[in-house]
């Protein structure tokens, strides 16, 4: 009898477990007085509190893309938050528009860290977040978006960079960073020259940081973007996808968040 009883349970328990789909979730938060739109998604499987990754959109803005990836991240046991640094969920769709969008943010670190910031803290109070346990990604854009947080001393385990601009106007110095470092860079990108290469591994080690830089060899630019080679052909841009730099990339990634999670 009590075998199957605990057979039944285990049934109902698999079943839970078969239905069990991601939560996804609109919300609304405020940078100053600036409305933000961001995404919010996790297993509702996993139970307890859990560690959260921010994820950067590129310089398109907020789209499904950047809410794919949070979806992902989901699916691995993170709370996982698309945030918007653009305001009011905007969205380019033209370059044209893009640059303009992306250059208010990264031409001005104080502003861009102001809306990071109130993404994080909108993220830090959901229930189900352990908000010593942050880190964040970012594409492109937001790749550089990340890079510079983790230089502003942001209090995140980890950030990750993929295909992301490395310059900056405000070098870190040692000891100014908290966030272990990855990037994950194309070999074949033209939107960063060697030189943004060589300048960027100084400044990691003069800083002393933890820093992993990934070369992915034929890469070109978005290489994790399934739609970058449409929007490359389109718009004239060296953009292309590269499925095995994608997946190879996000393998880096899970095994990176792993690490710095479990310090």
């Amino acid at each position: 009898m009590m075998v199957r009883l605990l057979l039944l349970m285990l049934l109902i328990l698999n079943s839970f477990s078969v239905q069990a789909e991601l939560v996804g979730e609109d919300v609304d938060y405020y940078s100053g007085e600036t409305l933000m739109k961001g995404y919010i998604v996790y297993d509702d499987t996993f139970r307890g509190k859990r560690p959260a990754v921010l994820v950067v959109h590129e310089w398109w803005g907020h789209n499904d893309y950047a809410r794919e990836r949070a979806r992902q991240l989901a699916q691995l046991g993170y709370v996982a938050m698309a945030v918007d640094m653009y305001g009011d969920g905007k969205q380019a769709k033209h370059p044209e528009d893009a640059r303009r969008f992306s250059a208010e943010v990264s031409g001005d670190i104080a502003l861009g860290k102001r809306r990071f910031m109130a993404a994080m803290d909108h993220l830090k109070i959901h229930k189900l977040v352990n908000k010593k346990m942050m880190a964040a990604i970012g594409y492109c854009f937001g790749g550089s978006v990340v890079l510079n947080m983790a230089r502003e001393g942001i209090d995140l385990r980890g950030v990750v960079s993929f295909h992301g601009n490395l310059a900056t106007k405000r070098f870190a110095t040692p000891g100014s960073i908290k966030a272990r470092v990855m990037v994950a860079h194309g070999g074949e990108d033209p939107f960063v020259p060697a030189l943004q290469v060589t300048n960027f591994l100084n400044e990691m080690n003069k800083t002393g940081v933890d820093y992993k830089f990934i070369v992915y060899g034929g890469a070109k630019h978005a290489f994790t973007n399934p739609g970058a080679s449409s929007y490359g052909a389109r718009y004239n841009l060296p953009l292309e996808y590269n499925e095995k730099a994608d997946r190879d990339s996000w393998n880096d990634m899970e095994i990176f968040l792993k690490d710095v999670f479990n310090e």
